[in-house]
């Protein structure tokens, strides 16, 4: 019998525009960025369907925005469709929303939570001081190589583990540019530095990750209803005792989606579909098990298709 995962995309898919078409025919869409944007005090349609850009991929910003348009898809699939998830899984922010499907959190305190998060990250580190890039042809073992000879330059390690051939490392600016540098001189396809405004899943995040163990703790967190694959241990879980611990050390350690979507696939899932703005993690789970059915929903057209396709 098929199985069905639902995955919802993280930081790097959001897009001036996105959730428009969604808020435009669906009440409902409407409904969940007004609750959204009365819980933070921050106009999310304005800042989603207008920008400008360079608020918008603030990371302050970009986390809640993101988190509404994936749970506005996610509540149109809901009414639209008989479809259901037999697992959870999301890439770094993306696991939040997960959560809110799965009934850890309630979607406004969710909201709060990633806003929140946002802050601490972004108060992390001073502005500049930190860095990403996207490494391309090289194993894992290579990268991890690379890193410990950019060390002299400052911390830098791997932070997201995407697809075979796609390594994202993240620290502290002189030591990212000197990774790119080494693993140009060793043959990766390609090395080249992210447009980030902060270094996400290293240990430049233990700061914020010290802030957000204590805004969890103010929340009430359920057990969830349906198996989220964790980003720190590429394995399910369902206990509401796990929820804090497990995005704590997320923010300080790499997200390993290669890894989580082979869980899923162990797990019996045959279809993946894409719940939010763009369609990133579809292109990374293709390359990771092509024999997935991908498919997708983050506007009017993308649920046509779902709706008239079987899964």
């Amino acid at each position: 019998m098929s199985k069905i995962a639902f995955i919802f995309p993280g930081q790097g898919s959001q897009s001036v525009g996105m959730g428009k078409d969604l808020v435009l025919n669906f009440k409902l869409a409407a409904q969940i960025f007004e609750e959204a944007s009365d819980a933070i005090g921050i106009d999310l349609k304005k800042l989603s369907f207008e920008g400008p850009e360079d608020e918008l991929n603030m990371t302050a910003s970009t986390q809640p925005a993101i988190l509404t348009t994936s749970v506005a898809a996610l509540e149109v699939l809901k009414a639209e469709t008989d479809i259901k998830a037999d697992f959870l899984a999301g890439h770094s922010l993306g696991e939040y929303t997960a959560l809110v499907h799965g009934g850890a959190f309630a979607f406004a305190d969710a909201v709060r939570i990633v806003r929140r998060r946002g802050e601490f990250m972004q108060a992390a580190v001073p502005g500049g001081a930190g860095a990403m890039a996207a490494i391309l042809g090289m194993e894992k073992n290579e990268v991890a190589d690379v890193c410990s000879d950019a060390e002299s330059f400052g911390l830098v390690s791997a932070a997201n583990f995407n697809s075979p051939g796609q390594i994202v490392v993240s620290g502290e600016k002189k030591a990212v540019e000197r990774a790119v540098e080494i693993a140009k001189e060793r043959g990766a396809k390609r090395a080249v530095m992210l447009p980030v405004s902060v270094p996400s899943h290293c240990a430049l995040m233990l700061p914020a990750g010290d802030l957000l163990k204590e805004e969890l703790a103010k929340y009430k967190i359920a057990d969830l209803g349906v198996p989220v694959v964790s980003n720190v241990e590429a394995s399910t879980y369902l206990s509401a005792g796990e929820v804090s611990d497990l995005l704590v050390r997320q923010l300080s350690s790499p997200v390993r989606w290669d890894e989580s979507v082979i869980c899923l696939k162990d797990a019996g899932a045959d279809t993946v579909i894409e719940v939010g703005p763009g369609r990133v993690l579809s292109g990374l789970v293709k390359r990771i098990d092509s024999t997935f059915s991908i498919k997708n929903i983050e506007d009017l057209s993308s649920l046509e298709k779902l709706k008239s396709a079987t899964v």
